[in-house]
């Protein structure tokens, strides 16, 4: 999907009404889904006029793919400012699935779009994911040769880790109210360390 994008506000006034339209697609969109979302609807609860909208955005793909893009970088960095201070990759294993469960509980409208993005946005979708697996990936072989963790495939335990936490985020945080990710992650962190054997 080739998406024309416009021009980024220069102002401070603009970049906030810019961001305010942001913050209402991903609430709309959330809620309603892409196509039942109408442009009108966002407007409205930006509490904009729809004319300013196209100042901002050439349409409503535009919006979606940067709701995507945006879930992304809020999820890297969050993962990142948490890691940071691990002493260690399984411990930053740790750090990292907590900030991801947290963003989830946080975010879930934009979860929601990123889920969506499959269909909608085949390629916006391919991109969060192999984006995010490339930088995993490193970290993983990086810990290896620094004999942190065991060797092997990095790409396909990159893959397979961010599996877990995409499907424990969607069990245990999308679908229960009052999660305990502190017990998610403690289990999960354990299986990840330990693995199945006895």
């Amino acid at each position: 999907m080739t998406i024309q994008t416009t021009a980024k506000p220069k102002t401070k006034r603009g970049l906030e009404r810019r961001a305010k339209i942001l913050a209402a697609a991903e609430q709309v969109i959330g809620e309603k889904g892409f196509v039942a979302a109408s442009i009108a609807d966002i407007t409205r609860a930006a509490d904009t006029a729809s004319g300013t909208f196209y100042i901002y955005f050439s349409g409503k793909d535009e919006v979606f793919r940067e709701l995507v893009q945006d879930m992304g970088h809020a999820t890297r960095s969050q993962a990142a400012e948490r890691v940071a201070g691990a002493a260690n990759r399984l411990e930053a294993e740790r750090a990292g699935l907590a900030a991801y469960l947290t963003v989830v509980r946080d975010r879930p409208m934009q979860y929601r779009i990123v889920e969506e993005a499959r269909f909608v946005d085949p390629e916006a979708y391919r991109e969060y994911y192999t984006e995010f697996g490339k930088a995993y990936s490193d970290q993983l072989q990086q810990a290896a040769e620094k004999g942190e963790i065991s060797a092997g495939d990095a790409e396909v335990r990159a893959w397979a880790l961010m599996g877990l936490a995409k499907t424990l985020g969607e069990r245990f945080v999308m679908w229960e109210d009052n999660v305990d990710i502190d017990r998610v992650v403690e289990e999960a962190h354990s299986f990840i360390c330990n693995g199945l054997a006895p």
